[in-house]
């Protein structure tokens, strides 16, 4: 009979445990996705400012060399080329810098 009672006793406490050990791994979740969606916010930032750098550049090149045979496209530059690659793993990156927690 007292084997009885102290399960009973015991289980809201077990109970509870399970709870808090759930809203743990949640909150460990929401952290973990947050900060990947920043991640991804400043990468794709970074990207589009290297692609309009490289938008800039081309219309330049193009400027300067009149002959329609001979201006380049987007097309002839790979969007991760490696001068991209290169500054996105640099420390200077936004990627590197403290990020937001709600």
């Amino acid at each position: 009979m007292t084997l009885f009672f102290s399960l009973q006793l015991r289980k809201p406490l077990v109970e509870k445990l399970r709870r808090e050990q759930i809203n743990s791994s949640i909150e460990q979740l929401k952290s973990l996705l947050a900060d990947i969606l920043e991640m991804t916010v400043c990468f794709l930032t970074h990207m589009q400012q290297q692609n309009q750098q490289q938008r800039t550049l081309l219309n330049h090149i193009n400027k300067l060399q009149p002959s329609s045979d001979n201006n380049l496209t987007e097309a002839d530059f790979s969007p991760l080329s490696s001068t991209v690659q290169t500054s996105i793993t640099t420390d200077k990156s936004p990627v590197n810098s403290a990020l937001w927690r709600p």
